[in-house]
């Protein structure tokens, strides 16, 4: 059996995040960020939730350390991440669920940095695709809509004709902001989240379907 998710509502693309969306960076993520706060005797635990969804840089400002340069601690962050990708994997049941959407039909807009973005996807297997939104593309990270709202317009759509796949709280902002419709994925959530929006834990329960005029509907396939 099968259900349509967003009953009556076909969608032009699909915007997925990328970091506890497509794939799960969170054991290498808090590893390096709890090794980086280590310098300024700051419990890592106070902030980690806090950092998911959002750009690093925006972190590192949130965080109101007096005297630092936050751009280069950002730098610093960023390039300890490109070389600890140890745990990272992909989300179940991702990579068929991307092959399965038409080529220009899907983007990935991340808040992490392209280097870092790509060594991230390179770890799963994973290739861009070629709308590929990452830190440097936007003035305004996450909840700000810029993000989702630029990967719209360059596949040729309106933000509000989408549905954003997503997993932190800034994210969902993000794409709500944007218009969007959302889906929020689950996999990396160590306590349940309370939202309005549709959940589902990975892909393997979700397909897509192909319209006669290539827009797309999203089923749930139930046993």
């Amino acid at each position: 059996m099968t259900k349509t998710l967003f009953a009556g509502r076909s969608f032009a693309a699909a915007l997925f995040d990328m970091d506890g969306t497509l794939l799960s960076s969170i054991e290498a993520a808090e590893r390096v960020w709890t090794r980086w706060a280590a310098k300024f005797g700051i419990d890592a635990a106070t902030f980690l939730p806090q950092i998911h969804g959002r750009r690093a840089v925006d972190s590192v400002h949130r965080l109101n350390i007096p005297g630092i340069d936050a751009e280069a601690e950002a730098a610093q962050i960023t390039r300890a991440e490109i070389e600890d990708v140890d745990g990272v994997h992909a989300i179940a049941g991702v990579k068929e669920f991307l092959s399965a959407l038409p080529i220009g039909r899907w983007a990935i807009v991340t808040s992490a940095p392209r280097a870092l973005a790509v060594r991230r996807l390179q770890a799963i297997g994973l290739i861009p695709p070629p709308v590929f939104i990452s830190a440097e593309d936007i003035p305004h990270g996450k909840p700000a809509p810029d993000c989702y709202q630029l990967a719209a317009g360059r596949l040729g759509v309106a933000a509000g004709d989408c549905l954003v796949f997503e997993d932190a709280a800034a994210g969902i902002q993000a794409g709500d902001a944007a218009g969007a419709a959302v889906i929020v994925i689950t996999s990396t959530h160590q306590h349940p989240m309370h939202t309005s929006h549709p959940t589902s834990l990975d892909y393997t329960s979700l397909r897509w379907i192909t319209e006669a005029d290539g827009r797309l509907t999203l089923e749930r396939v139930r046993e």
